[in-house]
């Protein structure tokens, strides 16, 4: 029989084994690890109100038509890019069917910032709100007029202090510029060192900035003013977009055209039905993919929607798992949108491309 002291040991050492244990699991558990999770964040109504006032309105004198039902646009709620989550944390993510847990890098490339972070969702949301008034316009057979603007200032290059981002470029040295190829070309018969007079449009107002140029880059021959140019537009009507900063991306951009769609053509689009959906759009009306695709789906659901409109590239992830008990409609353009969107109006039950 073994002594009360030698049970007394064992016992001893078997608490303060457990205790090791116990102390390094909880340490463990509090590792932080290079991920992130994607969860479902905040669904807005297109057609209703934020805060108080319609999402999006219209300028005086545009005709507009009632709408009914709810056009939703969906986003994901993605930990921040300074934020360290731990190992306790990210098993507790990939534990849930609603939460996916990517590597940071996959968000967050070269160890951006929050600030970068932020920065970058809005210039992308500012773009897609473009897009998507160019988009539902030419869908609802209105002419958009494209035209050069400044995508980006050279940090101390020559334009900057004089040209921002966004402005509209309508001539260089007095004659009239419409592509961006033509600001390049127009600028690009000047030599570096040379007064060229750039003609712009900010917001409702005209300006004329002159600007030194100067040689930037390997080719020291070709003058250059230190900006990049994309595409803009010349809208037609006013049409004004309150989603502020409460977003960033661009994955609301279909929703967005949807709405204007629906707001500028007679009848109710959606027939009174609950749609939400998601997908970038082009000013051509080509619906792109996103990220997160079932994390919206839940927060669609979540919020009573009845069809879910998925980008076809989308398709395959979206179809891989529960449904949330909505019709998933497949869409690869602004149009197919509007047709199926239509269609189901007209028949809750009738065929449409679907990811099923």
């Amino acid at each position: 029989m073994a002594s009360p002291m030698r049970l007394s040991r064992r016992t001893l050492t078997l608490s303060v084994g457990l205790s090791l244990i116990t102390v390094l699991t909880c340490l463990i558990a509090f590792v932080p690890v290079p991920y992130v999770t994607m969860k479902p964040g905040p669904v807005f109504d297109t057609l209703g109100e934020i805060e108080g006032t319609e999402m999006l309105t219209f300028g005086d004198g545009v005709r507009t038509y009632p709408t009914d039902g709810q056009l939703d646009f969906t986003t994901v709620s993605v930990t921040r890019a300074e934020s360290t989550m731990s190992l306790a944390a990210a098993i507790q993510g990939w534990l849930d069917p609603e939460v996916a847990v990517v590597p940071h890098e996959f968000i967050y490339p070269d160890q951006q910032t929050n600030e970068q972070s932020s920065a970058e969702g809005a210039a992308q949301l500012a773009s897609s709100q473009d897009a998507s008034k160019a988009a539902a316009l030419r869908a609802a057979g209105i002419e958009v007029t494209e035209v050069p603007k400044v995508a980006g200032v050279v940090e101390d290059g020559p334009a900057n202090g004089k040209l921002e981002a966004d402005d509209l470029i309508v001539s260089v040295d007095g004659r009239k510029v419409t592509t961006p190829e033509s600001v390049g070309q127009a600028i690009g018969t000047r030599k570096p060192g040379d007064d060229v007079k750039v003609g712009y449009r900010r917001g409702g107002d005209e300006g004329t900035a002159v600007i030194t140029t100067t040689a930037i880059g390997d080719d020291r021959e070709k003058a250059r003013i230190g900006i990049t140019v994309g595409s803009g537009f010349r809208f037609p009507i006013d049409i004004q977009n309150h989603i502020g900063d409460r977003v960033g991306g661009s994955s609301a951009g279909t929703m967005f055209a949807l709405a204007i769609y629906d707001s500028l053509t007679p009848g109710a689009l959606t027939g009174g039905q609950h749609v939400a959906g998601t997908g970038t759009i082009t000013p051509e009306g080509q619906v792109g993919a996103i990220g997160g695709v079932r994390q919206k789906m839940a927060g669609a659901a979540r919020a009573g929607a009845d069809i879910f409109l998925v980008p076809a590239d989308n398709c395959t992830e979206a179809a891989d798992g529960d449904d949330f008990g909505m019709t998933l409609v497949k869409v690869g353009t602004l149009t197919e949108a509007i047709d199926a969107v239509g269609t189901l109006a007209e028949d809750p039950k009738a065929e449409v491309s679907s990811c099923g």
